[in-house]
């Protein structure tokens, strides 16, 4: 079991098809993508034929497909999951990523399971539990610290996941039910409203204003790329990319500057074995900053910070390129050392600290024609760009290809030439040329044009990695039968390679089952259908409240839990200002009004409501 977390996996999100193969030629070596139905982005939904293709061409690479089953399902939802699911399975699949543990009540083929970071994995009793429940990979809360996470390595032997770029939730994953008390649509099931990412205004027990129209909810994005050797150390083996909504140039640049660093890490650490086959060869110079970000924060991985709040906006603003020198009617200079190119996109904040967006129709050296004079522009203010036009570009073309080493040995035979092809997994397959064997009259001419011949591997999935030629003598063979040669060895290698390739067996669960971490279950172990009930009573629950989306919580519930900390923010937490007192803040948009608690042994903050009251009671 220790083996495997010295196999480390880059994984990559998958919008679809087209951006799944992108994810793996760019250096993935898994990719997770949503389904037709049941997963957490209701937005980014696949075909069954889409996922079987996608699997066929990252096997080849023996990189791995994870499919998103991670919403909460209703009674009438577990047939049609459970037909699903083995559609997946018979199409290529190579595990469900999960939330509802009702499924695990199902018969479903030996798929492996993953456990969703929505199942809220914070503690060691918790990953354990989810370990012996059958659950070979475990994704990891966003909010844990470097101690928590090796404290959880020390104590189970599950493939430990953790996400490394892109956004963050505000709340804990699976522990947010905001969007479902205002508007009915659940992120459980995967039809966030994303409230979080809207203004609020932020008052005090007395009254008193402490904040207006600010995003105060909506958190920069994750970025890990400083802390991947400690992640590794920690225990983490799968670095897990946010995006299944972001765009194919956010797939190819953000894999590839993470392949980068892994593989820097890789050859640092010879102890640890890269989880998929092949090296990538990129044709642009990664840059996560040019690609959608509302900031970069490394969150709590290494302690409680002031600044992992994007308060100003939740859009993408753009690198600071510099400040507005000179004013025209159509034209605007900047003081700024970069190089701008006719097409970018460009942002400000103006007097009312709004985000205001302009496009740049050319570009003179810094004196810039925008498509339209923004009025609001000023002398001083700060320019950011959020298009790099000429970078996009780069994107839009062929950025990468990935390729696997291969050892090519020719030698004689009884009646001919054999060419056998070894490739880095140790995978090999042998064609055979009949050829009347006659010495070359130029023998180091013939030798040196048959290791070209058999060097051409073109558009194939292969790169010669040594070329081993085993013959009594320097033969004549006309480079037409060496090509013929070299291609059938290559098909048979293909067809070898997916003979091969074995899908990851699914984790038996613990017998007898092992015993939840608690006896009881609120409406935040969103158990949603008889089949999750009947799971955690079989591991000793007693006491089981429906999940919130059955609309069985009448008063006040927490509707928000988060790490994230207001008072922190603000300088008003205890811990900062001796003498102050953790008492309720109001968090208000409009008509509606939270109340804010807080925690401070847990050092967590639950934002307070209530269901709106035009949603029926559910019966259970």
């Amino acid at each position: 079991m220790q083996s495997e977390r010295h196999r480390l996996e880059l994984l990559a999100p998958a919008k679809n098809l087209e951006s799944g193969r992108e994810a793996i030629i760019h250096g993935a070596d898994a990719v997770y993508i949503g389904g037709p139905a049941f997963g957490a982005r209701a937005a980014a939904g696949n075909s069954i034929a889409d996922i079987g293709e996608l699997a066929t061409f990252a096997h080849r690479y023996r990189a791995r497909v994870l499919v998103a089953l991670n919403t909460i399902l209703h009674d009438h939802e577990l047939e049609d999951a459970r037909k699903l699911v083995w559609q997946l399975y018979e199409a290529g699949a190579d595990a469900l990523i999960v939330q509802d543990m009702g499924l695990l009540q199902l018969d479903l083929p030996p798929i492996e399971l993953h456990a969703s970071t929505q199942t809220d994995n914070r503690s060691v009793q918790k990953v354990r539990f989810l370990q012996d429940a059958g659950f070979s990979q475990i994704v990891l809360a966003r909010e844990l610290s470097l101690a928590q996470i090796s404290e959880i390595a020390a104590e189970t032997h599950a493939a430990l996941e953790f996400f490394i770029h892109g956004a963050l939730c505000v709340s804990y994953s699976g522990q947010c039910y905001i969007s479902h008390a205002q508007t009915g649509r659940s992120a459980n099931r995967g039809e966030c409203a994303q409230l979080c990412r809207l203004p609020y205004s932020l008052t005090d027990a007395a009254g008193k204003l402490i904040a207006q129209d600010q995003h105060l909810l909506s958190l920069k994005d994750m970025n890990q790329s400083a802390n991947l050797r400690a992640l590794i150390d920690a225990g983490i083996s799968s670095f897990k990319i946010e995006g299944r909504l972001k765009d194919l140039s956010y797939v190819k640049n953000v894999t590839a500057h993470y392949r980068r660093l892994l593989d820097e890490q890789l050859t640092a650490l010879p102890g640890y074995r890269r989880a998929s086959s092949g090296a990538s060869e990129f044709f642009f110079t990664p840059q996560p900053e040019k690609s959608f970000n509302r900031g970069a924060t490394d969150y709590f991985l290494q302690g409680r910070k002031i600044d992992i709040g994007a308060f100003l906006t939740p859009k993408f603003a753009g690198e600071p390129v510099g400040k507005i020198t000179r004013l025209n009617p159509q034209w605007f200079e900047i003081a700024s050392e970069a190089e701008i190119h006719n097409g970018d996109g460009f942002s400000y904040f103006n007097a009312k600290n709004e985000l205001v967006g302009l496009r740049i129709n050319r570009a003179q050296s810094l004196r810039l024609f925008p498509n339209e004079m923004p009025s609001d522009l000023a002398v001083g203010m700060t320019l950011y760009r959020n298009l790099d036009h000429e970078f996009e570009k780069q994107l839009e073309k062929q950025s990468a290809e990935r390729r696997i080493r291969i050892d090519l040995l020719l030698a004689d035979t009884s009646d001919g030439l054999a060419l056998t092809l070894t490739d880095e997994d140790g995978v090999s397959a042998t064609a055979t040329l009949l050829q009347a064997k006659e010495p070359a009259r130029d023998a180091e001419r013939a030798m040196q044009g048959m290791r070209d011949a058999l060097a051409k591997l073109g558009n194939t999935l292969f790169i010669a990695n040594t070329i081993t030629l085993d013959l009594a003598h320097a033969w004549f063979v006309p480079a037409s039968a060496l090509n013929a040669l070299r291609r059938e060895a290559v098909e048979n290698l293909e067809i070898a390679r997916t003979a091969a390739y074995q899908r990851p067996e699914r984790w038996a669960p613990a017998s007898p089952p092992t015993a939840y971490p608690s006896e009881t279950l609120s409406y935040l172990g969103n158990v949603n259908n008889k089949a999750a009930r009947e799971f955690y009573a079989a591991h000793g629950v007693q006491q089981i409240a429906p999940a919130f989306e059955q609309n069985r919580e009448a008063g006040e519930v927490s509707l928000m839990i988060t790490k994230h900390c207001l008072r922190y923010s603000f300088n008003l937490c205890p811990k900062q200002v001796k003498g102050t007192r953790p008492d309720p803040l109001q968090l208000v948009r409009g008509q509606d009004s939270y109340t804010l608690k807080f925690d401070c042994k847990r050092c967590e903050m639950h934002v307070v409501g209530k269901l709106k009251g035009n949603k029926p009671l559910r019966k259970p």
